[in-house]
């Protein structure tokens, strides 16, 4: 027998009994079981999703620490890959680039192209996004840098090459071994001519050696002339040493060379000889500079010592009587 529950009814003065909904004790129990439920799963939610973790989560989460790790160790790398490239940088524009007489490349030119539009915008919005971001803007500067760099040093081989080809091709040697020589009996300047006497301006260098002596040539070249059709030179050679320079080897007793052959400097042009409009065995060498004769003097620092230059230039000046 259920108990029966009494109130107080202040109207009546007296104790009613309370009617009781039996439905309502399982509903206060659903309820309960369900704000239950839901607060598990807001606890699981909230708490269990942080501190458990399925071994596959375990290992994501590794691989992306560590991935991290090495972009952040890439970055520094890059960060002292891009200091070796600005010293080589400042090296190519303050040495080689200014020794070569090549303009130096400014920053702008160096670092263009990178500028505009948002080329990273696909690797926004994760959460290591700027890590990224940062360590592809640093790799792309490289990468541009490097290409300019490269192309300078191509510039830079390509005029290395080109001066060492003009160096070459300058008439910068004497012409007869100083071993060989007898004299140097007449310079650059005003001397007397052998055969009239009178005062007439030489226009080279005699060189007096025996007979069959033999002549090199001064630089690298193309022999344009090998004959004896030029009034007062006999057996002569010319020599084009192209950018303007031609040599010129006169008297000779015979040649070594022909017209349209290509020659080194050392290489033998001929053998001394007294042919022409000579009083005895020299050669007369002569260079000219985009058509006119200059002082074949100047031309000597090939291989002589600067005790040898001077000797010659004091021969070179003596007011004497040249050989032709």
């Amino acid at each position: 027998m259920s108990k029966v529950k009494y109130k107080y009814d202040p109207e009546t003065l007296a104790y009613v009994p309370v009617e009781t909904n039996k439905t309502k004790p399982y509903l206060y129990g659903f309820v309960f079981l369900v704000a239950s439920a839901l607060m598990g799963l807001l606890w699981l939610f909230v708490f269990g999703l942080m501190d458990v973790q399925t071994p596959n989560v375990k290992k994501l989460k590794r691989e992306n620490e560590h991935l991290v790790l090495n972009y952040k160790l890439l970055n520094k790398q890059l960060k002292d890959v891009h200091k070796v490239l600005e010293a080589i940088e400042k090296r190519d524009n303050n040495i080689y680039r200014n020794y070569f007489d090549a303009n130096p490349i400014s920053d702008a030119n160096r670092k263009s192209g990178l500028g505009g539009v948002n080329r990273y915008k696909n690797l926004e919005g994760y959460s290591d996004s700027d890590l990224i971001i940062a360590t592809r803007k640093k790799m792309d500067e490289l990468r541009k840098e490097l290409a300019v760099q490269s192309e300078s040093f191509d510039e830079i081989a390509k005029l290395a090459k080109e001066k060492e080809s003009l160096l070459s091709r300058i008439p910068a040697i004497q012409p007869v071994k100083n071993e060989d020589l007898t004299r140097i009996s007449s310079g650059w300047g005003w001397r007397s001519d052998p055969f009239t006497k009178a005062r007439k301006f030489h226009y080279g260098m005699d060189f007096t050696a025996k007979r069959g002596t033999p002549v090199y040539a001064s630089g690298d070249g193309k022999i344009k002339r090998a004959d004896n059709n030029s009034s007062g030179y006999g057996n002569h050679v010319r020599i084009d040493h192209g950018n303007g320079y031609v040599s010129l080897y006169a008297h000779l007793s015979r040649y070594n060379v022909h017209k349209g052959q290509k020659v080194k400097r050392g290489d033998i042009v001929g053998f001394v000889g007294s042919t022409g409009r000579s009083t005895g065995p020299h050669l007369h060498y002569e260079i000219f500079k985009d058509g006119e004769r200059i002082n074949p003097l100047n031309f000597y620092y090939g291989h002589l010592s600067p005790k040898e230059f001077e000797q010659m230039r004091k021969a070179a000046e003596e007011q004497n009587t040249s050989l032709d």
